[in-house]
């Protein structure tokens, strides 16, 4: 894993993601310290797949809780 500073990581994001997507990853660093991770996309693995549909399906089985009398508006303050 490679170190790159904020600043660096945002002149040269370019070259950064090609080192990405050859496998690199790399360490942000503001003053000095670790404040983000850079590195490739994971493909999902077969169980997680398998889980995210088994909750899926399960959901759509479940019966809606509750009454839905509300509006989108009452939802968010102005």
């Amino acid at each position: 894993m490679k170190t790159v500073t904020a600043g660096d990581a945002n002149r040269q994001f370019s070259s950064v993601l090609r080192e990405v997507a050859q496998g690199e990853s790399f360490t942000v660093l503001s003053r000095g310290r670790p404040v983000a991770t850079i590195g490739p996309a994971r493909p999902e693995d077969k169980q997680r797949q398998a889980t995210r549909r088994g909750l899926l399906k399960r959901l759509r089985k479940q019966k809606p809780l509750g009454a839905r009398n509300w509006t989108r508006n009452e939802l968010y303050e102005d």
